[in-house]
């Protein structure tokens, strides 16, 4: 399984970005898939998931701010950050679980917000 992450970038604070996971190498609709993300210094943690069917869930910091969403016929999942705040500053990775328990993790790719 490969994962392959895109869409970070530089921003000013109250801008947006769109990070993009494309999934290859396994049954992507049958697969639950996540964001992370991990800060400097600061331990990885779940940013938004979208299980199988559809249902997702949100860390509290990005809650009304981030949206999960996924393309099962692109075999793609999606997050698109709006009103991005330095906080936010961190290294995303994409991330799938599948029936079995197989987890894959992809590249990462860095979201820079400044002040």
């Amino acid at each position: 399984v490969q994962l392959q992450a895109s869409g970070g970038g530089f921003v000013q604070a109250g801008g947006s970005l769109r990070l993009s996971c494309a999934a290859s190498g396994s049954r992507f609709s049958i697969t639950d898939m996540a964001w992370y993300r991990q800060a400097p210094g600061k331990q990885r943690e779940l940013v938004a998931r979208i299980a199988i069917g559809g249902a997702t869930n949100y860390a509290n910091s990005v809650k009304g701010r981030f949206t999960i969403s996924r393309d099962n016929a692109k075999s793609t999942v999606y997050l698109q950050m709006n009103s991005l705040e330095p906080e936010d500053t961190a290294v995303y990775y994409c991330n799938s679980q599948n029936p079995w328990g197989g987890i894959y993790w992809g590249q990462g790719t860095q979201v820079t917000v400044s002040s």
